[in-house]
């Protein structure tokens, strides 16, 4: 393992004194570990983008979901009960096939929550925001897989930032102003794009201070995504509240 980096194992868990530590530095198991963790990331994706367009151009999947509201809910619950177990559980994230079950249920109850809210937008803002979200992403991984600077080490910063947006989103809420809304959107939009490149940077291992175990493939898939979700989110608003 390089000299002076880390390897995360999980939630809170940084160390190199772990039993179960993996030789990080060798270019085989850092290629094998980031090919498997973007199949997964792009089948999560794909499945994402059938279930917007279903919400966008099958009109009858939106009004039955309007009709029965009880299935957002379900979906929230799922999507909740999934992420807090692959979070906070190691086993389950990390013994096939319970970390690809928790996995798709946790993807199909987000891509169904998506189509949910995209279907409030009209298809173009979506579509724009789609490809927006493509192209800030591809862009960020390459420079996250390109750049000499090390972002692993603004996991306290980045929590700190998510702290604050979070006030601000409630302070959205009640103030109900659309450039306020705006820069709300815009500033989540800058802290999950530090994530994405954050969370890239963890996954690569190498020359960074911080590198996450490559058992934790399905971990580090959840990550990219949400990143990518959120990134897709704050955009779409800034566009809905521009129109």
């Amino acid at each position: 393992m390089a000299q002076g980096q880390q390897t995360y194992y999980g939630p809170g868990s940084y160390g190199e004194d772990q039993v179960e530590a993996f030789d990080f530095t060798e270019a085989s198991i850092r290629r094998g570990f980031i090919r498997k963790v973007y199949a997964i990331l792009m089948c999560q994706l794909l499945i994402t983008m059938g279930f917007i367009a279903l919400f966008l151009f099958h009109e009858g999947t939106s009004q039955f979901v309007r009709q029965n509201p009880y299935l957002f809910w379900i979906a929230l619950v799922i999507l909740i009960v999934c992420l807090i177990s692959m979070a906070c559980c190691t086993e389950v994230r990390r013994t096939a096939p319970m970390n690809f079950i928790f996995l798709a249920l946790f993807t199909l109850a987000q891509s169904f929550l998506l189509g949910v809210v995209t279907s409030a937008y009209s298809v173009d803002a979506v579509m724009m925001a789609v490809g927006i979200t493509a192209a800030v992403s591809l862009g960020l991984t390459l420079f996250a897989f390109q750049t000499k600077w090390d972002f692993t080490m603004m996991g306290g910063a980045l929590v700190a930032f998510s702290i604050v947006l979070l006030v601000f989103g409630i302070l959205a809420i009640i103030i109900r102003n659309n450039i306020l809304t705006i820069v709300y959107a815009a500033a989540g939009a800058l802290i999950f794009s530090l994530y994405l490149v954050y969370d890239t940077q963890l996954m690569m291992g190498g020359k960074h201070k911080y590198s996450i175990s490559p058992e934790e493939y399905i971990f580090a898939a959840l990550n990219l995504y949400l990143d990518i979700v959120n990134i897709f989110l704050f955009i779409l608003t800034i566009i809905g509240a521009t129109k």
